[in-house]
């Protein structure tokens, strides 16, 4: 017994003295109500900054954490002694989860490019480094989610991955800047809130268009007298929802999109022969922007190896005839093929003014306008008024309804907007008009219009993996892409 008592008085002695040993800050920096005050600190900061003061709540849970210790807040593992290799993965997993899903809603998120809209300035393929800080994050609409799945359930097709229980309003938190002209912003998708579970990427207003013209069509070759275009469209309504199934989905749940911002709220836009004006300057040329071209040789093929060095994509090469191609091409291609021996002429395709294409925006025969002579329009602006009628009213449905969230009904020749004859309009938020670099294949503004405030999710900051679709690992790693800044 008393060799054990003085056992115990050595250990207390040796303890004292390594305690002693231990610097002052350490001591400091491993005080629970110093650990509590810079934890508590922080996290007013973050609840300052998101501006919802029912976070306050949480300051006895963290009080109860780092000092009182009442609850164990982490249920899963033991407080004391060890816990089994099991509950270590699990807990290290729940932080994990936790952590990220917080980063990719407040700091940043990976984006893959999906589409060709932004050849050659972003490829298919590039992994890009998506900030949420440059244009202020978004509290998500839809809180209760499965973490890293943007709508839909991993391994199924139709399950949503989130639920509507709770709906909050949109609030964007403060960041760093605004979005300037020309900038390349990720964006949800304003069309993708309503999908078709069987085509879940396209735009399920675009098929209804696309449905309703061959109705119209058909009209056409059958020498009958057509009807106005909305009746096609109710026509091509009920097709489409008698053969697909459709689903409805909240802001934030809606595709993420990646465009070149070519215009701001209050700018006018208009598109001659391809060359983009915005307030009547022409848009800043860069030099990765393409358009299909018509390339004529003397009767004999391209050679692909040539292709191939100027990254020109397999994909990108549609053979007409012998000798004939109709090739998707930046500047600095065009000047190499005209180069070559065999090659004739290489002239850009462009649609001519005054020919209506019903699949662009405002989807309006009184605007014949088309993707390469397009406009003008003024992009909405918060808090400006416009006059609309039945004719201009096309520009502003969306917005006015699905946008803004209110009830528009025409009537002969009056509008109501809540029951009440209106003549003007006064706009809520600020909208922007998007369109990719791949001009002539890039599904944007020109089809959907207007790209909502409250739709922008983020700037890509840089290219952190890039994979060629048309090479096999490791040869499809395209190293010289790697870190490179966005859009360069």
């Amino acid at each position: 017994m008393k060799d054990a008592k003085n056992k115990d008085i050595q250990t207390k002695k040796d303890t004292a003295k390594r305690q002693q040993e231990i610097p002052q800050f350490v001591k400091v920096l491993s005080n629970k109500y110093f650990k509590f005050g810079l934890i508590t600190f922080l996290y007013l900061l973050w609840a300052y900054w998101v501006g919802n003061w029912w976070l306050l709540a949480g300051v006895p849970v963290l009080f109860d954490i780092y000092v009182s210790k009442k609850v164990n807040w982490t249920f899963w593992k033991k407080r004391e002694g060890p816990n089994s290799k099991v509950v270590e993965w699990i807990d290290a997993l729940i932080f994990a989860v936790i952590a990220v899903t917080l980063i990719n809603i407040f700091v940043f998120q990976n984006y893959k490019i999906p589409t060709g809209s932004m050849e050659k300035t972003l490829q298919i393929g590039d992994h890009l480094f998506v900030s949420k800080l440059k244009y202020g994050p978004k509290i998500p609409n839809t809180p209760l989610s499965f973490p890293f799945a943007q709508h839909t359930m991993p391994l199924t097709t139709d399950t949503k991955s989130y639920l509507e229980w709770i709906q909050w309003p949109y609030k964007r938190l403060t960041g760093f800047t605004h979005i300037k002209n020309d900038d390349i912003v990720v964006f949800n998708f304003p069309e993708g809130d309503t999908v078709l579970v069987q085509y879940q990427s396209d735009s399920y207003y675009l098929q209804l268009r696309r449905v309703a013209g061959e109705f119209e069509g058909q009209d056409k070759m059958a020498g009958k007298s057509l009807q106005h275009f909305d009746h096609y469209m109710d026509m091509a309504r009920k097709y489409v929802l008698a053969h697909n199934e459709i689903t409805v989905r909240p802001v934030d749940k809606r595709d993420n999109y990646i465009k070149r911002c070519v215009a701001l709220p209050g700018d006018t836009l208009k598109i001659v022969n391809t060359q983009v004006y915005v307030n009547g300057k022409p848009q800043k040329q860069f030099p990765k922007i393409q358009f299909r071209y018509i390339v004529q040789t003397d009767g004999s093929r391209i050679n692909t190896r040539t292709l191939e060095k100027l990254d020109i994509y397999k994909d990108d090469v549609h053979p007409l005839s012998d000798g004939l191609y109709e090739i998707q091409l930046i500047a600095a291609n065009v000047e190499e093929l005209e180069k070559l021996g065999n090659v004739r002429s290489v002239e850009k395709r462009v649609r001519p003014q005054g020919v209506y294409d019903s699949e662009i925006f405002p989807h309006n025969g009184h605007y014949s306008w088309n993707l390469d002579n397009f406009g003008p329009v003024w992009i909405p602006k918060k808090d400006v008024t416009v006059r609309i009628d039945t004719l201009n009213i096309s520009f502003y449905e969306r917005i006015i309804t699905a946008y803004e969230g209110n009830e528009l009904k025409i009537q002969g020749g009056d509008i109501y907007i809540n029951g009440a004859k209106a003549d003007s309009y006064t706009f809520k938020m600020d909208y922007y008009w998007m369109m990719g670099d791949n001009r002539h294949d890039s599904l944007d503004s020109r089809f959907w219009g207007f790209v909502p405030e409250d739709h922008i999710v983020g700037a890509p900051r840089f290219v952190w993996l890039s994979l060629n679709k048309e090479k096999n690992f490791p040869f499809n790693i395209r190293l010289t892409r790697m870190f490179r800044a966005a859009g360069r």
